[in-house]
């Protein structure tokens, strides 16, 4: 094969993966949520840990996932390779939403999160229309999904220490927030 032809097929591969779409997740999702949910390398700096049967993960996604305000699948053509969810702020900090997402370890390191959060830092602030701020936390040991968030326009605003619970200890995380005027991202 000829570096001409090597390189087309690259670009192919990266068109593929712009090409990413959100959805509402379905329960028939459920072997493509496995592939990244069962992975210990996916789940490292997540609250949760991998999951270990199709019935937990079958429980999560109606029980959790499907009635969740807004959690989307991220998919490459119709196949669910991760979520990004924003969770609505309460009480005082009602004029916020929590960021989060997964993505299985075989797409990392190819623009998809970025993508996909820009995607929602462009449809959210017009779908709910009382939201001020967006903020994810992130581990400070999470130097790539810091680097998501830096792409995708974000603000770096500091340090929490020994902020969340995380495998069962107390942990750092980096608070990063967009703000409604904020700038968006190309």
């Amino acid at each position: 094969m000829d570096e001409k032809s090597s390189k087309s097929e690259g670009e192919e591969g990266i068109q593929e993966f712009s090409k990413i779409t959100l959805r509402p997740i379905e329960l028939s999702d459920v072997d493509d949520f496995m592939v990244w949910a069962t992975d210990v390398k996916v789940s490292k700096f997540c609250l949760w840990d991998a999951y270990t049967s199709k019935e937990q993960a079958l429980d999560y996604i109606q029980n959790i996932a499907i009635p969740h305000p807004w959690l989307r699948a991220i998919c490459i053509g119709n196949r669910a390779i991760g979520t990004i969810s924003v969770t609505p702020c309460s009480g005082f900090h009602r004029c916020g939403g929590k960021l989060g997402y997964v993505l299985a370890y075989k797409y990392w390191g190819k623009g998809i999160v970025t993508r996909a959060v820009k995607m929602v830092v462009n449809t959210i602030f017009n779908e709910w229309p009382h939201l001020d701020r967006l903020q994810a936390e992130v581990h400070v040991d999470n130097k790539g999904s810091q680097r998501v968030l830096e792409k995708a326009g974000f603000e770096k605003e500091g340090v929490l220490r020994k902020y969340v619970v995380m495998k069962g200890k107390t942990a750092d995380v980096v608070m990063f927030s967009f703000l409604r005027n904020d700038p968006r991202a190309a």
